[in-house]
């Protein structure tokens, strides 16, 4: 067994079913580049987990050309599907769909290639229902437009293809937190995760550096639509720890994320956190 001190990944990611806890995330060797793939880790209690089971082997698909990065797991219309980052034929990367069977995998591609616009560099695709109509929310990258923006983009239903065009909620640079522009000019947007309250508002957790560390950042929607007005809330995390995701377990409200944002000391971190009704705290 191992505990998650041991665990070296990045983007961690947790799926919780009949009373066991899916961990995936991205092979933190070489940031994710390369590394052939994704692993699932099995545990009882959040403390103990399995040895690394592959859950989906991207050479066998030709997607292992560099980046493999941020699998996520969501339980839709009878299957398992895991969105994921890989570089597309044309050198930009992109998020795809892949399909499996169980939560072990193993998962094989089920989108007709990427789902985020072609021509744009993409990462971090993460899968939001509203009103039962799938989107995909995710974020255009900093390396591509300086100031990187989180997004959306309506999906089909059977989520092979995107229906619509994309839209731009926000740009890296603009939370009243942000108070200057890194050294190298860019403003980094990663890891956005929809959340709705108990009372039904609208919240996502997204993830930019402040003051040069990693931080888990929280939005807050009107009216419970990711297409309305929102707003950003005080961080959750500003100290090197972020992209993150909610799960609920047995009643327990849980938020996982990365720390230190280092390559090869990242190691998935597990913290309680509070539904406060149109905001969260952590415990």
């Amino acid at each position: 067994m191992l505990t998650a001190k041991q665990i070296n990944i990045r983007d961690p990611f947790v799926l919780y079913e009949n009373g066991k806890y899916y961990l995936y995330g991205t092979r933190a060797a070489s940031f994710g580049q390369k590394v052939n793939g994704f692993d699932v880790y099995i545990s009882d209690d959040l403390t103990n987990w399995s040895e690394p089971e592959e859950c989906f082997c991207s050479g066998d698909y030709g997607l292992n050309t560099n980046v493999n990065w941020a699998p996520e797991v969501h339980k839709y219309d009878g299957a398992y599907y895991m969105f994921a980052t890989f570089t597309k034929p044309n050198g930009l990367r992109g998020t795809y769909a892949l399909r499996a069977e169980k939560t072990t995998g193993p998962f094989a591609p089920h989108s007709e290639g990427a789902l985020t616009p072609d021509e744009w560099e993409c990462l971090d695709g993460t899968l939001y229902i509203e009103n039962g109509e799938p989107y995909l929310v995710f974020c255009h990258e900093h390396t591509q437009i300086i100031d990187g923006t989180v997004c959306y983009i309506p999906l089909e239903y059977d989520l092979k293809r995107a229906k619509g065009e994309p839209v731009t909620l926000f740009s890296g640079s603009s939370p009243f937190y942000i108070t200057k522009a890194p050294d190298d000019g860019h403003f980094v947007t990663d890891g956005p995760f929809m959340f709705r309250t108990q009372n039904g508002e609208l919240l996502m957790i997204w993830s930019t550096f402040i003051n040069n560390q990693y931080a888990e950042c929280l939005v807050r929607f009107e009216g419970g639509s990711i297409k309305n007005s929102f707003e950003h809330l005080d961080p959750l995390i500003d100290n090197d720890g972020g992209h993150g995701m909610i799960f609920k377990a047995d009643g327990r409200l849980f938020l996982t994320f990365h720390k230190p944002n280092q390559s090869g000391f990242e190691h998935p971190y597990f913290v309680e956190i509070e539904d406060c009704k149109n905001t969260l705290r952590i415990k």
